[in-house]
């Protein structure tokens, strides 16, 4: 049986549930991390939006960034036991419309999704189908925050009717402490522990994503602050919270 988180993008799964991961793979419990919003865009300019946060992540390129996220990505998931998957989807900051009607989709992250958009949650569900086994545990995102990318992960995932787990988005749900319940309205909770030892792994693994912390915001902007939001966010229940669906 293996667990399967699905991560919009290269550092969500081990932000929300690094030291869950960490004390099911401890366990001898196969987990791989599939993220989907990672893909390569094709060569030439990109958008006035992702050279900002180019500059904030410390890349020249958005070649280089897909690159070394990725190979961020492999080390947070070294420090947590885990396998990776990466998929050739588009992060919302680099996909443009068809026909050249929309230069670019997104200024913003937190928006709803484009039209265009409309039938990538189908595409992410078939994605994640024809790689699926019948006893593979699928663990989703609630989507709090309203991250373009996550709604759109969660909407793929709901296309595969079948049983699903959802976890918090770290760090969203610290800005938006209020929105989990929402989210999660008819769902069955349950509370998984971690360790001290998990949650330093969780620790670690969230740090291996250096470039990312500056874009983060207050609660997540430094390596200090990464640990001590997460060790918060840990003490609140001694564990991570999942939400399940028949």
């Amino acid at each position: 049986m293996r667990w399967i988180y699905l991560s919009p993008h290269l550092d969500d799964a081990a932000f929300s549930a690094g030291g869950l991961i960490y004390e099911q793979t401890r366990a001898g419990l196969p987990v791989e991390i599939w993220t989907f919003m990672c893909g390569y865009p094709p060569e030439g300019d990109v958008s006035p939006f992702a050279q900002l946060l180019h500059a904030q992540w410390g890349f020249s390129s958005a070649e280089e960034a897909v690159r070394r996220r990725r190979e961020e990505d492999q080390r947070a998931a070294a420090i947590l036991g885990a396998n990776t998957l990466h998929f050739d989807f588009l992060d919302c900051i680099y996909r443009r419309g068809a026909n050249g009607r929309e230069a670019w989709l997104y200024a913003d992250v937190f928006v709803p999704p484009h039209p265009e958009d409309a039938g990538l949650p189908s595409q992410i569900a078939q994605a994640i189908s024809t790689r699926l086994r019948p006893d593979d545990v699928l663990v989703c995102q609630l989507a709090v925050g309203a991250h373009v990318d996550h709604v759109l992960m969660r909407q793929g995932a709901e296309l595969l009717r079948r049983p699903l787990l959802y976890d918090i988005d770290v760090p969203y749900i610290l800005a938006h402490p209020e929105e989990w319940q929402a989210k999660s309205a008819g769902m069955q909770e349950s509370v998984h522990p971690i360790t001290e030892t998990g949650l330093g792994r969780w620790q670690a693994a969230a740090l291996a994503y250096g470039s990312q912390l500056a874009a983060l915001g207050e609660t997540f902007g430094t390596p200090e602050r990464v640990q001590a939001a997460i060790q918060a966010y840990w003490a609140e229940q001694g564990g991570i919270r999942l939400f399940g669906t028949k």
